[in-house]
Formats: C-alpha cells, sequence, structure tokens
C-alpha cells in the first residue's frame, strides 16, 4: 500500500490510537479519527465512515474481530491493521547502523511483562539502545520511527496481534498459552493462532515453552527463515534443543549459550536469582521460567552470556508481580500479604499459588472472568487454599468453581456494593482467616476492571489496605 497518498481511519484514540495518529500525521494523504466518546475527533459514530474512500483503518484493541465497523471494513476489502502492523510498516533506520531496529517480540498468557524488562535490560547491557515498549512502555509505533533506537523489546498481546500479519521478528517467544479472553477472539483456538503469528517468518530464533503442548506444537509448524534456532525453555531437566533445570542450575542443551546438543552447558544456579525469590530462597517457578525465555530470546540475538547474566540475576520483578507489600507479627509467626493484583487469568493465579505451602493461603479472588472457568484452578489448588474471599461483580463463575472442585474450603463473599470499600472489606475478611504462617494472597484470576481502575489500582488499594490492617492488628 502506497501511504503517502492513503485516507486512513483511526478508530479509537486511547494510548496506542493515539500514538497512531501521531506517526501517520504527515506520512499519509488523509486521516479521519473515529471514537465516540473523544469530543475532539473528525467522527463519532463509525456509522458515518464513508467507506469508498478509504484505504485502511488502523483500530485499538478494545475493539475485538466481530465489531460492526470492523465486519463493514472486511465486507468492503479494506485492510485493518493494528498499531503493531503500522508501527511495522513505517519503521526507520537506526541513525548508526542505516538499518530498521532488531525486533525482538514476547507474546504468552503470562509472563510478557516481565520477560519483556528482562530481555530490554539484558539488551542495554550487551550495548544495544533497546527500549521495552509495545504493550508496556513506550508505544511500539513511536518506538519505531525513532533512529535512536537500535532494538525493540515489544511485548505483543493477542489483541494486537489479532490485525498484524506482516512481522518477521528477529528473535520471538510465547511464554505459554491457556485460557484468556475468549470472548473477545472466539475461543480458543483463535486465541492461540493470533499468538502464533510471532513465530510466523522470525529470523534469528523461537522461543517455546516446552512444558506447554499447545505451544510445542507451534514452535514445530511456525514457518521461519533459513537458519533460526528452535529453543525451548523447561522447568525440567532438559533434552537437545531446550534450556532447563538440572541439579539446581540453569542449563543450556540448545547450543544457544556457547554450548553443543550433546553436553549441558550450566548458566547459573538457580539461587543466584535472589530477587525472584520467597523470603526462605525458593524461587518463584514462573519467574524463573520468565528468565530462561528472556536469556534465550537475548543469546538467539547474539549478545555476550558474560554481559547479561549478572543483569538477569540482579533483575526485580515490576510492580504487582508477586510483591510482598505487609507483614503483620501474629502469635509465634508471621502473616503475609502478597500482591499478584497481575495475576489477571487462571493460569497467572496458578503459577502464584503453586509458589506456597500446602493449606498456606488465604486466597483473595474474583473480578472480570471474560469468558474463563476457574474449576480445574481450584481442583489443582485446593490443597494449597486454606480459605478463599471472593471479590468482583460477578462472582459466580468463582462461586461455582469453589462449589464443584472444593466444597470444603470457607469461603467469604464480598459484596459488590459500594466500590470504595471493596478492597478494605476484602483485606479484613482475609485477615481474619489469616494465622502465623499464612499468606494472604491478591492474585485475583480475573480482570480487575469491574470494580477498579485497573490491576496496578487494585493491587496499590490491596497494599494500603494490608499496611492498615497489620498496624491494627500485628503484635
Amino acid at each position: 500500500m502506497e501511504l503517502s497518498t492513503a485516507t486512513v481511519v483511526v478508530a479509537g484514540l486511547g494510548v496506542s490510537g493515539t500514538s497512531a495518529l501521531e506517526v501517520l500525521r504527515g506520512r499519509v494523504g488523509r486521516i479521519v479519527t473515529v471514537d465516540e466518546r473523544k469530543s475532539e475527533t473528525d467522527l463519532h459514530d463509525f456509522g458515518d465512515i464513508v467507506w469508498d474512500e478509504v484505504d485502511l483503518v488502523v483500530t485499538s484493541p478494545g475493539f475485538n474481530p466481530r465489531t460492526p465497523f470492523l465486519v463493514a471494513a472486511h465486507e468492503h476489502g479494506i485492510p485493518v491493521w493494528s498499531e503493531v502492523e503500522l508501527a511495522w510498516n513505517l519503521r526507520v533506520a537506526n541513525s548508526g547502523t542505516g538499518q530498521p531496529a532488531g525486533w525482538i517480540g514476547i507474546t504468552g498468557t503470562n509472563g510478557k511483562t516481565s520477560t519483556t524488562q528482562m530481555v530490554s535490560a539484558m539488551m542495554r547491557a550487551a550495548g544495544f539502545e533497546a527500549p521495552a515498549v509495545g504493550n508496556i512502555g513506550k508505544p511500539v509505533s513511536h518506538a519505531a520511527v525513532d533512529p535512536a533506537n537500535q532494538v525493540l523489546c515489544v511485548e505483543l498481546s493477542s489483541f494486537q496481534l489479532h490485525f498484524t500479519d506482516t512481522l518477521a521478528l528477529d528473535c520471538a517467544a510465547i511464554t505459554n498459552i491457556a485460557d484468556d479472553h475468549l470472548d473477545w477472539h472466539g475461543g480458543m483456538a483463535n486465541y492461540a493462532a493470533d499468538k502464533s503469528k510471532v513465530f510466523h517468518r522470525a529470523r534469528r530464533a523461537v522461543v517455546f515453552n516446552a512444558d506447554d503442548a499447545r505451544v510445542s506444537a507451534l514452535a514445530a509448524q511456525a514457518r521461519t527463515a533459513q537458519g533460526c534456532r528452535r529453543i525451548g525453555f523447561t522447568l525440567h531437566e532438559p533434552q537437545a534443543g531446550e534450556m532447563g533445570i538440572q541439579n539446581g542450575w540453569i542449563v543450556d542443551m540448545s547450543g544457544v549459550a556457547g554450548g553443543d546438543y550433546a553436553v549441558p552447558t550450566r548458566i547459573a544456579p538457580v539461587t543466584s536469582f535472589t530477587h525472584m525469590s520467597e523470603p526462605d530462597g525458593t524461587v518463584y517457578p514462573h519467574l524463573l521460567a520468565d528468565a530462561m525465555t528472556a536469556l534465550a530470546l537475548v543469546l538467539g540475538y547474539g549478545a555476550d552470556l558474560r554481559r547479561v547474566l549478572p543483569v538477569l540475576q540482579e533483575f526485580a520483578p515490576g510492580g504487582h508481580r508477586i510483591a510482598t507489600v505487609a507483614t503483620a507479627h501474629v502469635g509465634a509467626g508471621v502473616v503475609r500479604f502478597v500482591d499478584d493484583s497481575k495475576a489477571t487469568n487462571a493460569s497467572a493465579a496458578h503459577a502464584s499459588l503453586s509458589s506456597y505451602r500446602p493449606k498456606s493461603v488465604v486466597w483473595i479472588a474474583g473480578g472480570l472472568a471474560k469468558g474463563s472457568r476457574f474449576g480445574r484452578l481450584v481442583a489443582d489448588q485446593r490443597g494449597t487454599i486454606k480459605a478463599a474471599v471472593i471479590i468482583g461483580v460477578d462472582q459466580r463463575p468463582m462461586l461455582e468453581a469453589f462449589r464443584a472442585s472444593a466444597p470444603d474450603i470457607p469461603l467469604t463473599v464480598i459484596d459488590p456494593a459500594g466500590k470504595g470499600t471493596i478492597m478494605a472489606r476484602a483485606v479484613d475478611a482475609a485477615g481474619a482467616l489469616a494465622q502465623a504462617g499464612d499468606i494472604v494472597l491478591l492474585a485475583p484470576a480475573c480482570a480487575s476492571m469491574d470494580q477498579f481502575v485497573s490491576y496496578a489500582d487494585r493491587g496499590d488499594r490491596f497494599a494500603r489496605e494490608s499496611q492498615r490492617w497489620t498496624q491494627a492488628h500485628g503484635e
């Protein structure tokens, strides 16, 4: 498409839409903005779009593929791009190399943000200007037209990938695939297909979760550039072509760390990742998996292990990722309050709950279910959960899961009326159920927007209320 003369509809002026609008100015013939809630747009009703005058639609991720104006665009034969697709088509040359910045893309149901942040930190240590962009940080369209950038470390959501079709990433990873956003995509098959787009045409390395059969199959089926590595990661002892754990060490049997496929190359002891651990030194398994994903990506890109490994060993997860926010001395021990508000789906909550000993967790759960069900999660973790406090406007999916899979676990249901006091009431209820040695864990398995501004707002409120509770009840 010749963009310089094109008429482009920018649908939705949220973060990605605003970024798309800004980078399109001066690069296309005409821009028509549409947003039903923004007074500054050209149109306020998608029904007013004159399709015969439109060459391209750039859509925000909030619009699912069945939205009427997107269906209309398809019927008129008009291509629909995500902001990521736009960024890929507008990327400019780096001022130092004369070539567009490399792209390292990370997607998956869980672990995208931490992995992307790890990759960015290591690539910077390797000497690249390599910001974390996309679904976190700076919008990818702005980053792609910045000639200072040498490598873009891009977190990619399934929403963004749905309308993205021409990516040819240097390195690509899928951390895992589990039920999430199935209402948006219209089912698991569609969701997985959109995630798999990161592997198509990959040039240097495809990194995949070898413990996830669906992801492993997608990696095996991917049509990549000649010479592109396939590197699996596992929390178990690795096979040829994988990075994994052996005798307490991260070891590589893919060759990406400089060894060969037959002899494990020891990289670092698991205990050296001190900022990804419980107070007793136990490393969180899901963060260890993220670390191996990130390491395989940067080594696959060509970074020097000696330069990047120390950065990874010092990496601390970002906010609202399994962080202790308050501690109360109760009786002969302590009660810890742990914020994992970023666990917005069942798979993430499963990983979080799996970090703790049997019958030690008072779990705060619930919220916007996004079409997911929680029976398997509750069944798998019934040995860890001591009691649960259920929040959210639609509590039925979570309550049904407990009723079917763990009817013996005590439940406290928080009345959804009165949003301003939801978290205070939840923390009070959880604190009353906790005893010395227990964890009060906010890992809701659901999105936050039914009762909070965001998962960060939910986590912040949990931290404040937990600190209030510990001051009032701690000995």
